[in-house]
This record gives C-alpha cells, sequence and structure tokens, in this order.
C-alpha cells in the first residue's frame, strides 16, 4: 500500500501547481508512513493505522523524502520552504544514519504503546469509534515486534536494559489502562474483538520481553555514541544550529560556572556557614509526601497566573489549566515532568495534560526518598513555571492561533524546551516569589541540570565522556544524588540532543538583548514576548531574523 501510494504521488509532482500544492502532497504522504503522527497532529483519518517498521518501507520512505527534496528547493525561498527541507534532511538523517530503527529496543514497544496511548488519553469521539481504532491498531502491533526482531543489530547495552525497565510498565498498561478506557463500551462483539486483539498484544510484548532479556541483552555491545558529524548534523537540521563544537561546549561550560557563582552568592544569602552542596541537600529535603505531588504543582497555578497579568509578562489567550495526572507508564524511566498538549489541528479533545512521573509503588523507601529530592518546593515553581505558566502550556495556547499549516507542524526542541527553561529564570527576574532566595536557589539548580544535559550530551556523544562518568558529572556539577544522575545520563544516550534547554534559553535571552537594542526605549517585555511566542514552534534562528530584519549571530 505504501509504495503504490508512493508512486501515486510522483504521478502528482508534475501536477504541483504552488507551494501550498506540493506542501499538503508532501504531509499527506509523510503521514502515510507516520499514522500515530497524524493521529497525534488532530488528522484522524490515520487512526486505525500503524507504523510499517519493514526496511522495505524504511526505503521506500527515505526515497519519499529524497524525491520531495529537489522540488521543495525550485520553490521560491521562504520560511516555510527552508523549515520543510530542513525537516527532510533531519528524517533522512536519523533513517539512514542514527537508525535507532537498528539500535534502540525500546523504540518499537515505547513508540506501539504511544499509538495506543493517542487514542485513549483523548476523547475525540466516541469510546466505541475509538475503541475500533485501537482494535485495528493492536491486530498490526505484532507485526511490528516481528519486525524489531529483524531489524535491531548489535544495540548498546544501555538502550536494552533501558526498554526492559520500560516494559512492566508498558505490559501494566494494556492489561490494565487500555480495558479500563473502553468500560463503558457495551457491545458484545466488539468487546470481544478487543479482548482478542489486546491479549494479542500482552502476549506479543511479553515474547518480545523475554526475547530482549535472552537474546538481545547478551549481545547489546553496540556504541550509543553519536561522533562530532551525525552530532552536528541533526543540531544543523534539527534545530538550524551551525555553531562549531567545540564553541557550543565553550558557552556552555560558561554558563554553568556562571550559574555555580550565582548558586554560591544566593547560598551564602540562605545560610553563611553552610557550603551549596549542603543546602541543596538540606532544601532536597522540602517536598510533600509522594500522594501529594500532583496536588502541590495544582496549587502553584493561581499565583503563577495572577503574577503574569499584573507584571504584564505575556498575554494569556485562554482562562483554563493544564490537566495534573501521572506520567504515563510508557515514558516513566527517562521523565520526571512533561506537557501532553494536544495536535494542532485536533478540535474536540484540546484539553493539555501535566504530567507528574511518581515513585513507583514497587520501590523501596530509600529509593522512594531519593527520587522524591527532585521535588522540593523550589523546583516545583520552577517545574510549574516551565511547564504550564508561562511555560509550554500558555505557549500552546499561542501556537494554536497559528495560521501557517508548517509552522504549526512544527515544533523545534531549542525553541519549545528553550522558551520554557527561559521563563524560569524570567519570572523569578521580575520578581515573582518575592526574591526568596530559596526559590532562586531551586531555580538554578535546575539551570545547572540543563547545563549538565547540554554538556554531558555533547561530550558523551562526540568526545571521550563515559556513561559513569557522565552521572559522576551531574553528581559534582549539579548537586544530585547518583540515582537521579543516572537517570539524567541515561537519557542522555538516547536523547543527544538534550542541550536544547540551555542552549534554546540563551538564544532567546540573547534575542531579547539585541532586540530591546534595537527598539530602544520602545521595548516592552510583553509585547517582545508575545511577539516571540506568536511565530510558533519554529527554530531560533528564523524567528530571529523576522524580529531583527537580520542574519546576525544567535550567540
Amino acid at each position: 500500500m505504501k509504495l503504490l501510494a508512493l508512486i501515486a504521488a510522483g504521478a502528482m509532482f508534475a501536477n504541483a501547481q504552488s507551494f501550498a500544492e506540493l506542501r499538503d502532497q508532501y504531509y499527506n504522504d509523510y503521514f502515510h508512513f507516520s499514522p500515530s503522527e497524524g493521529t497525534s497532529a488532530g488528522f484522524h483519518q490515520y487512526d486505525s493505522q500503524l507504523e510499517d517498521f519493514s526496511q522495505s518501507t524504511n526505503q521506500a520512505e527515505l526515497a519519499m523524502f529524497r524525491k520531495y527534496i529537489p522540488l521543495f528547493e525550485k520553490m521560491p525561498t521562504t520560511d516555510e520552504r527552508d523549515l520543510l527541507l530542513s525537516q527532510m534532511h533531519a528524517q533522512i538523517l536519523d533513517i539512514d544514519q542514527i537508525r535507532y530503527w537498528q539500535t534502540n529496543p525500546d523504540y518499537y514497544s515505547s513508540y506501539v504503546t504511544a499509538s495506543i496511548f493517542s487514542l485513549i488519553s483523548r476523547k475525540f469521539a466516541p469510546p466505541e469509534e475509538r475503541l475500533k481504532s485501537v482494535i485495528a491498531r493492536e491486530r498490526l502491533i505484532p507485526k511490528a515486534f516481528e519486525e524489531a526482531r529483524i531489524n535491531l543489530k548489535n544495540p548498546p547495552r544501555i538502550f536494552t536494559e533501558v526498554a526492559l525497565e520500560q516494559m512492566p510498565g508498558i505490559i501494566g498498561f494494556f492489561r490494565k489502562d487500555v480495558p479500563n478506557a473502553f468500560s463503558a463500551v457495551t457491545d458484545k462483539a466488539e468487546r470481544a474483538d478487543f479482548q482478542k486483539s489486546n491479549t494479542g498484544v500482552i502476549a506479543a510484548l511479553e515474547h518480545y520481553q523475554h526475547f530482549l532479556k535472552t537474546d538481545v541483552l547478551p549481545r547489546s555491545h553496540g556504541d550509543f555514541r553519536l561522533g562530532p558529524e551525525k552530532y552536528s548534523k541533526k543540531l544543523l537540521y534539527d534545530e538550524m544550529v551551525d555553531i562549531p563544537l567545540d564553541r557550543l561546549l565553550k558557552i556552555g561550560y560558561e554558563n554553568l560556572r556562571d550559574n555555580q557563582r550565582q548558586l554560591a552568592a544566593v547560598a551564602k544569602q540562605i545560610d553563611p556557614a553552610k557550603t551549596p552542596e549542603q543546602i541543596a541537600d538540606e532544601l532536597a529535603k522540602d517536598h510533600p509526601a509522594p500522594g501529594q505531588l500532583l496536588q502541590s504543582f495544582r496549587d502553584t497555578f493561581a499565583s503563577l497566573k495572577q503574577f503574569i497579568t499584573s507584571h504584564h509578562i505575556i498575554d494569556i489567550p485562554s482562562e483554563g489549566n493544564p490537566i495534573l495526572e501521572e506520567t504515563p507508564p510508557f515514558m516513566r524511566a527517562l521523565t520526571t515532568a512533561s506537557m501532553d498538549t494536544p495536535g494542532p489541528y485536533e478540535k474536540k479533545a484540546t484539553a493539555a495534560y501535566f504530567n507528574i512521573t511518581l515513585p513507583e509503588k514497587s520501590w523501596s523507601p530509600k529509593e522512594t526518598q531519593e527520587y522524591m529530592t527532585a521535588f522540593n518546593r523550589g523546583t516545583i515553581i520552577s517545574t510549574a513555571i516551565h511547564e504550564a505558566f508561562p511555560g509550554h502550556y500558555v505557549q500552546l495556547l499561542w501556537f494554536q492561533k497559528v495560521q501557517s499549516k508548517v509552522r504549526k507542524l512544527t515544533q523545534c526542541g531549542s525553541n519549545v524546551e528553550g522558551w520554557a527553561h527561559y521563563t524560569e529564570q524570567m519570572m523569578l527576574d521580575q520578581g515573582y516569589g518575592n526574591h526568596d532566595p530559596k526559590l532562586r536557589f531551586g531555580q538554578l539548580i535546575d539551570a545547572l541540570l540543563r547545563d549538565c544535559r547540554y554538556i554531558v550530551g555533547i561530550e558523551m556523544h562526540t568526545s571521550n565522556m563515559t556513561y559513569e562518568q557522565g552521572i559522576q558529572f551531574f553528581m559534582k556539577q549539579a548537586y544530585m544524588t547518583h540515582a537521579y544522575a543516572e537517570r539524567e545520563t541515561k537519557r542522555g544516550t538516547s536523547d543527544p540532543t538534550y542541550l536544547v534547554y540551555t542552549l534554546g534559553k540563551l538564544e532567546i535571552l540573547k534575542l531579547r538583548e539585541d532586540y530591546h537594542r534595537k527598539v530602544g526605549s520602545a521595548f516592552n517585555l510583553e509585547q517582545f514576548h508575545d511577539e516571540f511566542v506568536k511565530q510558533g514552534g519554529i527554530p531560533i534562528k528564523i524567528i530571529r531574523k523576522n524580529m531583527l530584519g537580520n542574519d546576525s549571530p544567535a550567540l
């Protein structure tokens, strides 16, 4: 089907009369290969389809990208054209060179789980209709694991270990969460079909788990590192960042040291007799009980919104709040907090979900206590700012106003995560919290975490920093517990460019400074923020050019 569709698409190339027609045809073909992304974007004609993970389909998808690139290159230069070209080069790099489909076992188990989750987490259609789509996708999941058995070649051991770590939560998701989501469906035939398809998925997952444990893990000797060339290309295509790696590292280390100096000064305000490490350890113990964690985040919303409005930080296009919930099981191994936003073309299920990863019930009291140090009072405020007000959630509300299809379907990490990280510092700079040094300490601890992600990501993937050295770097430079540092380092093995938080924040601060210089006394912080977010989640390089009217360096 996909190969036939690709041939049919080729026949349309010659008839494309405009950028808009070529763009729409490209997205039709793209979502044909990536139907789960189509569902997430709000295009529900793809809900009953699942990705084909075969090598032949990977090659067909590569051919599709390579056929479109010269066609778009012939189009007049615009932001949208350049965005699409960059995205296509990024896809080619991922499929043809980075090849996680060959090296990351979790790619398959988490991908298919996310595909089903997107059908149950948002009530965009009656449960009977969504259940039909779930059944259709579930019937295709065992084939995905058959392809995984063929495709996986010498994964890095850490990738296989992460996949196995996630597996109990994933299996539990299909045993409990998926059936519970459709408990209201009473049609006996449909429930029987679901029972069969869901049982088949659980069996496929259990067989895959056994395969990973007994077959893949013993032969997992691969190297997770991308190397300098692939790393630089990934930054260029994903983020439109072309700064040399040695310059990027220098910037990262400078920001780390600057934040450490600020932390030392704030520590003296809190208690001059104690070191930053001692204060960090003391403040880490000031956290809510695990059962009160979600409510602790919920309690921050009113004061944050009131401050944003009274201090003219940014226009908030809606009065609503995101919905607090526990992180889905397939995401818990590598994230503590996240924002799950509706797709740009989702018309009905438009709620946003603020996900918090709670301690696992199977953990020992010591493990739980160590984990909860990530949610001290200062960090809860920083995280609520980052994820909700005025971070991801407010940015989402603005993104819903974007008209350009390419911009609506583009979310660049250094923009989205950079904005959220920038707001953590900006809100305190503007006076939120009445200059409480403990809040500033928490904000700086979070900044050090992101600095360490920046440095460890580059160093592990392009030089000689080992995985264990990465853990030690997080512990020493950001005052983390071993458990927390290991979780962060583990994430960096498969999320190599998680430098985007600090990188984007620094780009926005530099843009703000340059924009202030350009407009002089007419500068208005609220107007600057509105102007920035209204352009969508595109690379900051393009926003910078649009706001400044030049190609001056971003850093």
